[in-house]
This record gives structure tokens, sequence and C-alpha cells, in this order.
């Protein structure tokens, strides 16, 4: 049964046809958040981007592709985005027991340029019974014209047969300096971009309180932006004022304090939710479960 909280968020999918949105209702529908409108999403895709060891090493269960398919499901998630190999060994044995992603353009940490291979269909999504294909662009970054034309053509091809997109929307590369890759302003002109080119969920890092771009500084003047539930709201608003899901990483390990401390200001600024990989996978199984088990308590309004 559709509740009134997911009913809103799919009227405002207005021109997705059915499959979308049953895909959509899928995620918004799974596991312990089911029919609230928040989710948290398990990512894996960290070893593509930093290699086995630095991603795994430190909690070795987690080489194993079907530890965190089995973990996604007993927290309770909304769903589990990971690259085609990963998705490829769990696929059968977890077969429906969670929606999926599939992380279909990827990077690692010998290139230099801002840019990620292709490295999945949806044909390969379609195949694996994925809600969503997901795929990461790199605002700023020179080549980000070419990945907005691959998303283009991906985006198209995966509504035409009923799955959904998520932008990953990262700013970097180009003239942007790293001080301004989490700046407000850089991260909600990045959820911005990610919206226009058909993100039906967008996911960004929690933006800082800096402002970077000179042109933008007039826009932000004259208010405060230290409480980061603001800056959240903010991110939302640039988003089609709230018309599209918003999601927010969890980025590196981190303190379970401020996980926590994170989860509570996505909520209070109208985020739908986390998707966490590293600060939970990285930790043992059962402070992997506590943690999750305490963000949908948070997302629920019990914590």
């Amino acid at each position: 049964m559709t509740t009134k909280a997911v009913a809103k968020i799919l009227a405002n999918y207005e021109s997705d046809n059915p499959g979308v949105k049953a895909n959509l209702y899928r995620i918004l529908s799974q596991g312990r958040l089911g029919g609230t409108g928040k989710l948290i999403i398990l990512p894996v895709d960290q070893g593509f981007e930093h290699g086995p060891a630095r991603s795994f090493a430190v909690n070795p269960d987690a080489y194993d592709p079907h530890y965190h398919y089995q973990l996604a499901i007993d927290a309770g998630l909304s769903a589990y985005a990971a690259p085609l190999g990963m998705l490829e060994a769990g696929a059968d044995k977890f077969a429906g027991q969670i929606p999926t992603i599939l992380k279909v353009n990827s990077s690692n940490s010998w290139g230099t340029a801002a840019n990620q291979a292709v490295t999945g269909s949806v044909a390969d999504a379609l195949r694996l019974g994925c809600s969503a294909i997901g795929f990461t662009i790199y605002p700023g970054s020179d080549d980000v014209f070419e990945m907005i034309e691959e998303i283009r053509e991906l985006r198209e091809e995966a509504a035409s047969v009923g799955i959904a997109t998520v932008i990953w929307s990262y700013p970097r590369g180009g003239k942007l300096p790293k001080s301004g890759e989490l700046a407000l302003d850089v991260g909600a002109y990045a959820a911005h971009i990610a919206s226009l080119i058909g993100a039906h969920i967008v996911k960004v890092k929690l933006p800082s309180a800096h402002i970077e771009q000179e042109e933008a500084k007039a826009a932000y003047a004259g208010q405060d932006w230290s409480d980061q539930a603001d800056r959240v709201k903010h991110v939302v608003q640039s988003c089609f004022a709230g018309r599209r899901i918003v999601v927010f990483s969890g980025g590196a390990a981190k303190g379970a304090d401020a996980v926590y401390q994170d989860a509570r200001d996505i909520l209070a600024g109208g985020g739908n939710g986390s998707i966490i990989g590293r600060n939970t996978f990285q930790r043992p199984r059962a402070e992997a479960l506590a943690m999750l088990d305490k963000l949908v308590k948070i997302y629920k309004g019990k914590e």
C-alpha cells in the first residue's frame, strides 16, 4: 500500500512511465524505512575507486560480495549499489531480496583525469533485475560534457525499459580548486546539474559553509550558513525545490557520533537520507548493524 509520503514523492516525477515509478516505489518501500520517504542505501564501489586493500582489509569479510548483500538485507536498508562484478557475484542468491543499483561507470586511484570509464550497461541492469543505474559526473572537469552526454544516452535507454537513474554529482577538476569541492555554492550547483540532466535520485556530498565562486558570493551574503541542516536545506532547494530525491554520501570513515549528527542534519534539512558505504562496511558486522539500526531510528525521528 502506497503511503502519503511515497505518493507525494512519486507525484513529482510527472513525465516518467509506470516502470520507472514502480522501481522508485520499490526503493522507497523497501526495508525498515519503507513508506517514510527516507532512504539508506549501501554503496560498495570503493574497490574500483581506491583498491581492495584500502577498502576491505580493515574488515576482511567485506572482500566477499555476498557480505554486502547480506548486510544491506539484514540492516533493513532501501537498496544496495555496486559495480557489475559485485552485483553479478550475488545476483542469483539474493534475487528479489533488496532493490539493486548498478553503478555503470567507475574510476581508479591511478588516473589523473577527472573522468570515469563506462563499465556496465542498461542491458546488464535489466538482466540483473536492478531498480536503477548509477552514474558519476564531475562538474568542473573538462571531461564533464562527455560524461553528461554518456548519461543522457544511458538514462534515456534505462527509462525506456522502466529503470530509474541515480546520479553521483561530485564537483572536481578544471578550474575548481580542491578547497572548493565541498563549498556550499558548488555543491548546490552540482546537485542542480544532476537534476537538470534527469536524475531520479541525486547523490551529493554534504557541503561546507565555504562559498567558492566569486560571482555567487552576493547571492549568499547576509546569511549564516554555519548550521549543516541549513546547508542541506539549500541543496534540497536546488533540486527543483525538493521535487527530486536527494541523498547524501557518508564520505570517508569517521567517528560514529559524526555519522549520527550528519543524519540528524540531513533529516532536519529535508534530505531524503544517506548513501553510506565505508562508514558501515569497514566496521565489524555487529558494529555496522548497530550503526545502521541507529541511523534508521534517526530517520524515523526516534533518536
